[in-house]
């Protein structure tokens, strides 16, 4: 399945992005932020998150909640999303609804009303957002803490949800600046994708948005991590969690690196789903785990191969350590077979294909592929990268990248039950 799509640069910068599609009567609309948490400064975090709560609290000619009102009664869905590396908005509605759509993006991209009692009401909620996702969740801490360990730079080392302090700390100043550097129109693609006439959006587009003013372009982060030379360890003990867990990560290449395509098939061989080999030989053969899986981050900068394992209560986190270790060293030390690669790159094709097949994972997609790799035609040369992986090619970057001196590994243990007070 090939996306046919169309570029075109307004005056102020704005990147647009337009894919006709007569299929069923609908658009999608995703306007792709190039900001996520790499862009906060230490004292400064959660700002990109806590946009993505202030950006449906009204703008000049939108109320508070009104976003939502106007998408969900014509019959449309929507919302937002923040990583570290990308901030995305998106909404689907009937093809009618076009309109609707693009006024709601550019009001809110030309004049987010950011006031005190709003900063508050929302700071609020992010707060509680944090205590239900990170605090007061299982192995929560954990997650949070691994990236800590794991990267050097500061830009992928603290959370995009931010800490209390930084979320308490914040004035309004500091989140308005944030919002003219960052959800300005040259640092943004919008993308629709649905039944529509090329022309006819192109003209709205640029009715809605062209005059919304750009500004400087945001200041560049360092996001490469220097080479890591020691395995790095360390132990929680979590008194919400039932299990021992063991989060095990290696530096990896960049997103859309050279080596990317084989890091995917590998991760697909060693975890992709019940017949990967770290399934059949820890869970199902050895039964030393109650779950096993992991997956490849694409980043814009320094990437991660991660494995993460729940440990049986009757087994001991250090002989699910080996187990693994002993696989990986498998894999690198002999190619992979040839059913393998090629279970590998079904797998792969089938899945993305299903994820391109609607009109806002369309738009999603070629959004975010631009933001992150500058490369929105990836949408389209994807597979063929997955297809060019060779077994040599595995077993190479296996070699390269899930080395000893390159891991990072945080055991998180149950925290022991407490001592019965002594009776009387």
């Amino acid at each position: 399945m090939r996306v046919d799509f169309s570029e075109h640069t307004l005056k102020n910068g704005l990147r647009v992005q337009l894919v006709e599609d007569r299929t069923t009567p609908v658009i999608a609309v995703n306007v792709a932020y190039d900001v996520g948490s790499r862009n906060e400064r230490p004292g400064l975090t959660g700002f990109a998150h806590l946009f993505e709560h202030m950006m449906f609290k009204g703008s000049q000619n939108v109320g508070d909640g009104e976003h939502f009102y106007q998408v969900f009664t014509n019959g449309g869905s929507m919302n937002g999303t923040t990583s570290s590396d990308i901030t995305l908005y998106f909404e689907a509605l009937p093809a009618n609804q076009l309109e609707l759509a693009l006024f709601l993006e550019a009001d809110r991209m030309r004049s987010l009303e950011i006031t005190q009692a709003k900063l508050d009401n929302q700071r609020q909620a992010v707060q509680e957002e944090r205590r239900m996702r990170v605090d007061n969740q299982p192995y929560g801490r954990s997650y949070e803490r691994f990236d800590e360990v794991f990267y050097d730079k500061f830009a992928y080392k603290h959370s995009t949800i931010g800490s209390m302090e930084d979320l308490n700390a914040a004035s309004v100043k500091d989140v308005a600046e944030f919002f003219r550097i960052y959800y300005a129109p040259n640092n943004a693609v919008l993308t629709v994708v649905g039944d529509f006439k090329r022309d006819d959006t192109l003209a709205l587009i640029k009715k809605y948005f062209e005059d919304i003013p750009r500004q400087p372009a945001p200041p560049a982060v360092d996001l490469i991590d220097p080479p890591q030379t020691a395995e790095r360890r360390e132990t929680l003990t979590d008194p919400l969690a039932r299990a021992p867990q063991i989060l095990i990560g290696y530096k990896a290449d960049v997103g859309n690196g050279p080596d990317q395509a084989a890091l995917q098939v590998l991760s697909s061989v060693l975890q992709g789903g019940d017949s990967s080999r770290l399934y059949q030989s820890i869970s199902k053969e050895k039964e030393l785990v109650t779950g096993i899986g992991g997956y490849v981050e694409e980043r814009i900068g320094t990437g991660g191969f991660y494995v993460t394992a729940t440990v049986r209560p009757d087994r001991k986190p250090e002989a699910v350590e080996a187990a693994i270790y002993e696989e990986i060293a498998k894999v690198a030390e002999q190619p992979i077979a040839d059913w393998e690669l090629q279970k590998a790159r079904n797998a792969t094709r089938m899945g993305y294909l299903q994820s391109i097949r609607g009109a806002q994972n369309r738009a999603t997609i070629l959004g975010t592929y631009t933001v992150l790799f500058r490369d929105p035609h990836l949408v389209n040369t994807r597979l063929a990268k997955i297809d060019a992986v060779t077994r040599a090619d595995v077993q190479r970057v296996a070699k390269k990248y899930l080395q000893p001196a390159g891991r990072t590994v945080l055991t998180t243990l149950p925290a022991p039950a407490p001592t019965p007070a002594p009776g009387p």
